[in-house]
C-alpha cells in the first residue's frame, strides 16, 4: 500500500493528484532489443494545498547515465543567459561563481569563464554568485536542496535559478514534459515564495524562449528596493485540470495523424529520442508499426529502443537515407539545427513537423496565458 504523499517543500500531507500518466518507465532507460522489458513506475503530479508546489508524489527509479548530446539551443541559452546577468549588472567579471548543474547539460561554466568569472572548486568556500541550471528539480528534498544553494553564497551574494516554470507547462500543454527524476515543477510565484522563506528577495527575472519558456530568477539575501517579480499569475487548479484534460485530445491527435499518414502510404519517422517523447508515445500507444524509428544525435542511443515503446533509435544518417515524407520533431528547439544538419529531408520532399503543433491544435485554450518576458 502506497503511503500518502507529503510535500517536498513544506511537509504538508494536504493536496491533490492533478495529473496521472499511469505507469511509465524511466525515460532515460534505453534498452537493447534483446533486453527484458523495462520496469514501469507511477508517474503523477500532486499539488500541495499549503505552499502550492506541484511535484511528483512518488519515488522515481534510480537515474541512468545520461546518453544525450547537448543541442545547440541549450548551449545558446547558456551564452544568452550569462550575457543577461552581466548586462543587468548582476554579476561582474573577476567575481567568483559556483554552479549547481543538471545531468542533462546546459552548463554555464564555459560562458561564465569566457566572460571572466572565476569558478569556485572548493565546496566549503562561499561564492559571490551561485547558479543553478535545471539542477534543483532533481532534488528529492526540495527545501534541503535550495538551502544547500543558499548556504554556498557569500554575504550579499546572488543566487540565479534556471527552471521550466509550471506556467509554461500549463500554457503550452506540455504534460508530456513530466518525467521521473524531475521531482518538482514550481511556478514562478511559488519559486519566489520559496526564495523569500530562505531570506532572499528576487531582484531580476527573465523568461527565455528555450523549451517554450524557461524562467531565470536572480535573488539576493537582504535585498531592499530591488526589482520584484512582475505580476506573473500563479497557476490555478482549474488550469491544472485543463492540462490533465488535454492529455486525451493530444494523444488522439497524435495517433490519428500517424494512422492517417500510414493509410495514405506516407512514411513518417521521428527525431529526438528525448525524455518528453516517452510519456507522449506511451500514452498514445504508438509503437514501431506507426513510427518505425526515431533518429537521435547521440551515438550511445543508436540500436537501442525508446523506453516502453519498442521503437528503434536510429542515426541521423539512417533518417536521411530513408527519405521520409515527414519527420516528427519531439524537441521543437532543434528545428533550425536539424534542418541545417540534415538537409536531405527537405531536398527529397519531406517536411519537419514539431509534434507540439499537433497537440496544441487539438486542445482547447488553457486557463492563463504565457507570462511576459521581463528584461
Amino acid at each position: 500500500m502506497t503511503s500518502p504523499p507529503t510535500c517536498r517543500w513544506c511537509g504538508s500531507a494536504s493536496g491533490d493528484v492533478v495529473l496521472d500518466l499511469g505507469l511509465q518507465p524511466a525515460c532515460d532507460d534505453f534498452p537493447l532489443p534483446d533486453d527484458p522489458p523495462v520496469m514501469a513506475h507511477p508517474l503523477r503530479l500532486w499539488a500541495c494545498d499549503r505552499c502550492g508546489l506541484v511535484q511528483l508524489p512518488d519515488r522515481s527509479p534510480a537515474p541512468r547515465e545520461p546518453r544525450a548530446v547537448e543541442p545547440a539551443a541549450l548551449a545558446a541559452h547558456a551564452r544568452q543567459s550569462v550575457a543577461w546577468v552581466l548586462e543587468r549588472g548582476l554579476v561582474s567579471p573577476g567575481s567568483t561563481v559556483r554552479e549547481f548543474g543538471s545531468p542533462h547539460g546546459g552548463s554555464w561554466a564555459g560562458p561564465l569563464a569566457d566572460r571572466g568569472l572565476r569558478a569556485v572548486e572548493d565546496d566549503d568556500r562561499p561564492a559571490e554568485t551561485v547558479v543553478d541550471v535545471f539542477g534543483l528539480m532533481h532534488e528529492e528534498d526540495q527545501r534541503a536542496g535550495l538551502h544547500r544553494r543558499v548556504a554556498a553564497l557569500a554575504p550579499g551574494g546572488l543566487l540565479v535559478l534556471v527552471f521550466p516554470p509550471l506556467e509554461t507547462v500549463v500554457s503550452q500543454g506540455q504534460w508530456y514534459a513530466v518525467r521521473h527524476g524531475h521531482h518538482a515543477y514550481p511556478s514562478t510565484a511559488v519559486a519566489a515564495r520559496q526564495l523569500a522563506e530562505c531570506g532572499l528577495a528576487v531582484v531580476a527575472s527573465s523568461l527565455h524562449h528555450l523549451y517554450g519558456g524557461t524562467r531565470l530568477l536572480a535573488a539576493r539575501r537582504g535585498a531592499l528596493g530591488g526589482e520584484p517579480v512582475r505580476q506573473v499569475p500563479d497557476v490555478s487548479r482549474a488550469a491544472l485540470s485543463a492540462l490533465a484534460g488535454g492529455v486525451r485530445a493530444g494523444v488522439a491527435a497524435l495517433r490519428g495523424h500517424l494512422e492517417g499518414q500510414a493509410a495514405a502510404g506516407r512514411e513518417v519517422l521521428g527525431y529526438g529520442a528525448a525524455s518528453r517523447a516517452v510519456p507522449l508515445l506511451i500514452a498514445a500507444g504508438v509503437g514501431p508499426d506507426l513510427l518505425p524509428g526515431i533518429a537521435d544525435a547521440s551515438p550511445a542511443k543508436h540500436g537501442r529502443l525508446v523506453p516502453g515503446t519498442g521503437i528503434p533509435v536510429i542515426s541521423p544518417a539512417e533518417l536521411a537515407a530513408a527519405r521520409p515524407d515527414e519527420v516528427l520533431l519531439f524537441l521543437p528547439d532543434l528545428l533550425e539545427e536539424v534542418r541545417a544538419g540534415i538537409p536531405g529531408v527537405e531536398r527529397s520532399g519531406g517536411r519537419w513537423r514539431p509534434v507540439g503543433s499537433l497537440l496544441r491544435a487539438s486542445s482547447a485554450p488553457l486557463d492563463g496565458s504565457m507570462p511576459r518576458t521581463e528584461r
